[in-house]
């Protein structure tokens, strides 16, 4: 099996392309050689997914069987476009890496793979879905980008020839977000650690490689199809997910329990401030079975913390990205509101 990946040197793309190696593929990364370094054994081809001249190079170093496409999160769709259509002469399949975000109902709304997604042209640029400053409503931008892009993919290959996953939130080693390494670090502090609404409610991150694993049986099948991809509803709980990295750490912290409501009087940053915490109804209620009986496995989300705890400690340096300090409450706001928690 020869694929390509766009992408290939970070997180789920590097995920990939060393998936694929693991497998005995033949793998040629594309990407701009700015961060990141593809698995050794990878053929390397750097270049600019915006400038045609370097994706019309770039397909003259084909046939693949499979395009597997991870580096699109900040490509408009008319990119995408026009990278599907030079390299459809040049690829047998292409898998297009997505997300929920792509429904109009995320993340208020239970969701499966019929759910509405959200309107964008296949040509649509990087202003399509551009709100105003003081826009107050939902923020559907990079939802409408994302169901441009699908869109643009299956306009030029067709339904047969590409497979779409939508992931939820992932996690594991090499994660440049700063979810489940900020949780990590945190607990690892000890003391009283604030911990985020119900310890009961599901929660459904899924690992890095188990999306990469999912991601090469798709590009090595023979059907199209669109498939959420986060771990069972009801398997995984925010109490067991910070249990788990309380074990990791071999932390002697103290998990204290907030309310929702709390919280949220408090203007706690939903997503971002207590990362994986979020009120909205449809943020957990993600339908995957459609993947998993296409071959999705999940494994536990406590060997997904551990494995991320060891890469730390190992000196795991994620590619640098704005989104990390993003995420994780300051010390000061979490006092104040473990100390609210203790008048009442």
């Amino acid at each position: 099996m020869k694929i390509l990946v766009l992408g290939g040197t970070w997180f789920l793309g590097r995920a990939v392309a060393q998936a694929a190696l693991d497998r005995g593929w033949e793998v040629t990364a594309f990407n701009r050689g700015r961060s990141g370094v593809a698995p050794a054994g990878t053929r390397e081809i750097h270049g600019d997914r915006t400038v045609r001249e370097d994706l019309t190079r770039l397909a003259q170093q084909g046939p693949w069987d499979a395009v597997i496409d991870t580096s699109a999160s900040e490509l408009a769709p008319r990119d995408v476009l026009a990278g599907a259509q030079t390299l459809e002469p040049a690829a047998g399949r292409y898998l297009y890496i997505s997300t929920v975000n792509a429904y109009r109902g995320w993340p208020n709304e239970p969701l499966t793979e019929s759910s509405e997604l959200l309107e964008a042209p296949a040509d649509a640029d990087e202003d399509y879905g551009r709100l105003p400053a003081n826009w107050d409503g939902p923020d559907w931008y990079y939802g409408r980008q994302k169901a441009g892009a699908e869109r643009a993919v299956l306009a030029v290959f067709g339904a047969p020839r590409v497979a779409i996953l939508r992931p939820g939130v992932i996690l594991g080693p090499g994660e440049y977000v700063g979810r489940l390494p900020w949780w990590l670090r945190r607990v690892s502090k000890g003391g009283m650690i604030l911990a985020p609404g119900d310890p009961g409610k599901s929660i459904q991150p899924v690992d890095v490689r188990d999306v990469a694993a999912f991601a090469l049986d798709q590009a090595a099948s023979s059907g199209g199809g669109a498939f959420n991809v986060t771990a069972p509803l009801g398997r995984e709980t925010m109490g067991g997910f910070l249990t788990a990295c309380l074990d990791a750490t071999r932390s002697a912290g103290r998990l204290v329990w907030a309310p929702d409501d709390l919280l949220v009087e408090h203007r706690v940053e939903q997503w971002t401030e207590l990362p994986l915490w979020r009120t909205n109804a449809g943020a957990w209620d993600v339908d995957s079975s459609g993947a998993q009986t296409a071959g999705l496995r999940c494994r536990p989300l406590a060997e997904t913390v551990a494995a991320t705890w060891e890469w730390l400690q190992s000196g795991g340096v994620p590619v640098e990205h704005p989104r990390w300090a993003e995420h994780g409450i300051s010390a000061e706001k979490e006092e104040e509101i473990l100390s609210d928690l203790g008048a009442r």
